[in-house]
């Protein structure tokens, strides 16, 4: 996903993404769904999130 898609979401959210690099983007919009937020965190090899809609892309 690419930079303007994830600020597009996050606009959707009521979020205002502003200069927020996009993994900080992605753990905030994480943690407003009650998720942890472990986005490209070093985590992925535990991950149980598997419903997780940035999983993709952390595993990236």
């Amino acid at each position: 996903m690419n930079m303007n898609e994830v600020k597009q979401i996050a606009r959707s959210r009521g979020l205002n993404p502003g200069r927020m690099k996009k993994a900080d983007l992605i753990r905030t919009m994480q943690r407003e769904e009650g998720n942890e937020s472990c986005f490209q965190t070093g985590q992925a090899d535990v991950c149980d999130q598997g419903q997780c809609m940035w999983r993709e892309d952390c595993l990236k």
